[in-house]
């Protein structure tokens, strides 16, 4: 079953609404002070918590309270792996610009996503909100990663 979705995020705003044919289902919410986040989609909530300092992991917290995944990521910030249940899927960056990115698994999930960073599109052959919203996380982690780089990196400057 195909899926769209839209999201939209204000400038300098911590949250993503998801829309599905211009009604709202859902939310990403990341508290960037804790290093976390929270989800919902269609009514199922998740919750994401990074946790390192140099070799970051993120814990995906069910409703429950439960550890029921992680994401790890790779050094160079174009890829990641994310492990629900024993399912491994693969995150990655589409194209230079960082504005088209994918999930997919041998299982045959595939997800795209395009966008920037106040709005964007997901194509989907699944409806694993999990899966979904574990997309939109990890671009919006690289995203704020990068934003700080720049930034500390400004500031060395001046």
């Amino acid at each position: 079953m195909n899926t769209t979705l839209n999201w939209e995020k204000g400038i300098l705003k911590n949250r993503y609404k998801i829309y599905s044919e211009g009604n709202f289902v859902g939310s990403l919410k990341e508290n960037s002070w804790t290093n976390s986040a929270e989800s919902e989609l269609n009514g199922k909530k998740y919750s994401f918590k990074t946790k390192g300092v140099f070799k970051q992991v993120t814990q995906i917290i069910d409703s429950d309270d439960n550890i029921i995944g992680k994401i790890t990521y790779n050094t160079w910030m174009t890829k990641a792996q994310i492990e629900i249940q024993n399912k491994v899927i693969n995150w990655k960056y589409d194209n230079l610009w960082s504005s088209k990115w994918s999930v997919f698994s041998s299982e045959g999930i595939e997800i795209k996503y395009s966008g920037s960073s106040t709005k964007g599109e997901i194509q989907s052959n699944t409806r694993e909100e999990l899966i979904l919203l574990s997309g939109l996380f990890v671009t919006n982690y690289y995203w704020q990663t990068t934003f700080v780089v720049i930034f500390v990196l400004f500031l060395m400057c001046i």
